[in-house]
């Protein structure tokens, strides 16, 4: 938190910051740099941006266990919804990432669980013989199997369900330094006055959610495609309730998605799989003030860039409105949650915050998706000290 603030702090200030050896509207090419030892080019600038993208992106959403029988380009499809969600709304990932965390925690604590077992449980790893995914609860106290339930999980071995990773500690490292490395760049070349362009500032914010998901899911087994069957055989659902319990609204999908509460819309009983965003209901408010605090820092740190220079003043004011609404946006969410704990205000609080999410969503997105598109079409127009490096020498000496 404390590198979340000084990112913040610094960027803001390099904003205001006394005048370059370059002044502020000069603009250049990266053919304008001519010491090659102390240069960088344009291509070098997207580049650097879009692995750190890709890493917080593709590389660090871990999905839950997918339904039997699916194909590779349906198992692609799945990951690139996570991924598309990560980029518009990151904060999302990491509110989803926290509450498997803190379910997982739960878990270990309340049933013995490892560490490894318990994130298994919360990703729908373990089902019975029958199919379904134990991933309730009540599933866990159930009079009739919920003990051999527990038992069976606890025996499962940590190395066959580690072994279903498709990634291990090392890959999950390299990744997590492309972020911080990433973010040591950036406050380096705030520090030396180097301007730095808006698709640097974008990136920041995805490193620094970046860290957050790392960390939260570190000992969740990445793109596991098989469950593990574990327990007695359960009884078979009749058809009916199968139908009903799947089709959920796509409302209820989408808030489950956002606060991970699916209501009584989920029955483990009439589904092979857990749905994609799913975790416990334990947790959920420590998760939910996460939530928050990260969609407001993730707005901040492009509200940071206020004053930077843009090629045009219609740009520069596009920029602002739309890092306004993404930072207020998780504000006025959490403000109408918290009036909703009263409960005469629990119904109309319900309906307006119906409206609001409808109304407001579209709205967000398109500041995102701003966001993400502005920053390219504001290298056509760079200030000339954007493509000068940062002089390593002036921290690390005979560099």
């Amino acid at each position: 938190m404390l590198l979340i603030l000084i990112a913040v702090h610094l960027l803001s200030q390099a904003s205001i910051a006394a005048p370059l050896p370059h002044p502020p509207d000069a603009r250049a090419t990266s053919d304008s740099c001519k010491d090659i030892d102390n240069c960088r080019t344009l291509f070098s600038i997207v580049w650097g941006c879009l692995a750190t993208i890709f890493a917080c992106t593709w590389v660090s959403v871990h999905p839950n266990v997918p339904p039997p029988g699916q194909s590779r380009l349906q198992l692609f499809l799945r990951r690139l919804k996570l991924m598309l969600i990560a980029m518009i709304a990151p904060e999302v990932i990491v509110a989803f990432a926290a509450r498997q965390f803190f379910v997982s925690r739960w878990l270990s604590k309340e049933f013995g669980f490892s560490e490894a077992q318990a994130i298994f449980v919360c990703m729908g790893g373990f089902v019975s013989p029958t199919g379904h995914p134990i991933a309730t609860f009540e599933q866990l106290e159930d009079p009739a199997h919920g003990s051999e339930f527990q038992m069976a999980i606890q025996n499962a071995n940590k190395k066959d369900i580690m072994d279903k990773s498709k990634g291990d500690a090392l890959s999950k490292g390299v990744a997590l330094l492309q972020g911080l490395w990433f973010i040591v760049q950036c406050l380096a070349r705030t520090h030396q006055r180097l301007a730095i362009t808006q698709l640097e500032v974008a990136t920041l914010a995805f490193a620094i959610m970046n860290i957050f998901i790392w960390l939260l899911w570190w000992n969740k087994p990445l793109d596991v495609q098989r469950p593990i069957v574990v327990g007695p055989p359960t009884q078979q659902p009749d058809a009916e309730n199968i139908t009903s319990s799947v089709q959920l609204p796509r409302f209820d999908r989408f808030m489950g998605a956002i606060f991970g509460d699916y209501g009584d819309e989920y029955r483990p009983l009439s589904s092979v799989s857990v749905p994609s965003f799913w975790s416990m209901g334990e947790g959920e408010g420590d998760a939910g003030f996460l939530l928050i605090l990260m969609g407001t820092v993730f707005g901040a740190i492009h509200c940071a860039a206020w004053n930077t220079v843009f090629p045009t003043r219609r740009e520069m004011w596009i920029w602002r409105m739309s890092s306004l609404v993404i930072t207020i946006f998780p504000g006025l969410m959490s403000l109408l949650g918290l009036m909703g704990l009263s409960d005469r205000l629990k119904s109309v609080l319900g309906t307006v915050a119906h409206v609001i999410v409808k109304l407001g969503l579209p709205l967000y997105i398109g500041a995102r998706l701003i966001l993400i598109g502005l920053p390219f079409a504001e290298l056509r127009s760079l200030p000339a000290s954007a493509f000068a490096d940062v002089n390593w020498s002036t921290y690390i000496p005979h560099i």
